[in-house]
């Protein structure tokens, strides 16, 4: 059973070892809401894994500690669980998916645990985990499924409310349920009439779907690019803390989680990866009702693979109105890019690429089209732009 006594026991275990991570006023955000930022992706390690990894290892016997520990993951546990048992003096082996990216893979060797790579995806590397736990008498640190590991994660809701007094809402991202049953039932159990909100991605709304169907659900794939909350199946566990604290569930697109990602970085200066946006996209995109509410967003990581950075901002470039694309048909004569130019640069647009082809058959032979890529400020100067080309005479594509 969990209890209160718990988390503030994970809470005194953990006063040395975490970060008690900052809380920033975000008014840009949301300007419905009174909108605040839990910066968990400033945590050690980059994410609040860490939080429930090292009190579940402080819990161990010592037995237990020496035989050693077990876990898998594709990232933020795996770093969590290598640097706790660092900490504790205690031998971690991690299994992770051989496709699992470089610089994960990196950081959870610098914290001193054996990485054991395994082919295949996240399962694979689970039933690995679980073969050797029992060949070798580890014990396996389950990245939410576990009383201890969800107290520890609850730790951040003690944090919060002794930063954020008289809060009304806090939106907390749910990949597996760890973080927000730790963060639910604490605030439950503080304040009754905070509201909790969950948010999972579009493309793996597990929880989401088992909560609204009143059972487990296991979904036959997932797709997105919040890869730490691309979770197949919930736990049992955190599937009725869910369910019996948490006031709704809402999922977000990869669309709204690029221009979440953005937000923060140009807003804030706080780079998030996509499980760590999600809370704010929901915030942005209207999907809970926090207008004129005090609100937290809990930022779950900031561990963002780079290759994918530029993607994820071209992404939300396009999200927001900051970046377009449009295709406008020319006749072939002389002038034609100096008028779109003009009238483009006339109205504050900046052209940042330009194509220029021939039409093909079917179409007038002395057409051509001309695609351009250019920055704007919102969809509102998109339109702006639009309407000056076609008042023109330009026809758009």
């Amino acid at each position: 059973m969990m209890t209160l006594d718990n988390v503030y026991k994970a809470g005194y275990a953990l006063k040395n070892v975490v970060r008690k991570t900052d809380v920033i006023y975000a008014p840009k955000l949301c300007p419905e809401a009174e909108l605040y930022l839990k910066t968990e992706n400033l945590q050690i390690t980059g994410s609040f894994k860490v939080r429930g990894a090292y009190y579940k290892m402080s819990k161990l016997t010592d037995e237990e500690k020496a035989r050693g520990v077990i876990a898998c993951s594709a990232g933020n546990h795996a770093q969590g669980v290598a640097l706790a048992a660092q900490k504790n003096g205690i031998k971690a082996v991690i299994c992770l998916p051989d496709g699992a990216p470089i610089s994960k893979v990196e950081a959870t060797k610098s914290y001193g645990a054996q990485v054991c790579l395994v082919e295949g995806v996240y399962d694979d590397a689970y039933n690995k985990a679980l073969q050797l736990r029992d060949e070798m008498g580890y014990t396996f640190i389950h990245p939410f499924n576990d009383e201890d590991v969800i107290a520890g994660q609850g730790t951040i809701a003690l944090e919060i409310a002794e930063q954020i007094p008289n809060l009304d809402a806090v939106i907390v991202p749910i990949g597996g349920g760890g973080l927000i049953s730790g963060v639910a039932y604490t605030m439950k159990m503080l304040n009754p009439n905070i509201k909790v909100y969950g948010v999972q991605a579009a493309g793996a709304p597990s929880m989401a779907r088992s909560v609204k169907d009143g059972k487990i659900e296991t979904l036959e794939s997932v797709s997105t690019i919040a890869d730490g909350i691309a979770v197949k199946c919930p736990g049992d566990l955190t599937y009725e803390l869910c369910k019996k604290y948490v006031d709704e569930i809402v999922t977000v697109t990869d669309d709204e989680i690029s221009a979440a990602i953005l937000a923060l970085m140009e807003k804030h200066k706080l780079v998030t990866e996509g499980a760590g946006a999600v809370a704010v996209a929901a915030a942005m995109f209207g999907k809970v009702d926090i207008a004129g509410k005090k609100t937290v967003c809990v930022l779950s990581g900031g561990n963002i693979d780079v290759t994918i950075l530029s993607r994820v901002i071209k992404r939300g470039l396009l999200m927001s109105g900051r970046s377009a694309q449009l295709m406008i048909e020319l006749v072939d004569k002389p002038g034609q890019l100096k008028n779109v130019s003009r009238i483009i640069a006339d109205l504050g647009g900046n052209v940042t690429s330009v194509h220029h082809e021939r039409a093909n058959e079917g179409s007038d032979v002395n057409g051509c089209y001309l695609r351009i890529i250019l920055e704007t400020r919102n969809f509102e100067h998109i339109e702006q732009i639009k309407k000056a080309l076609t008042d023109f005479g330009f026809k758009l594509i």
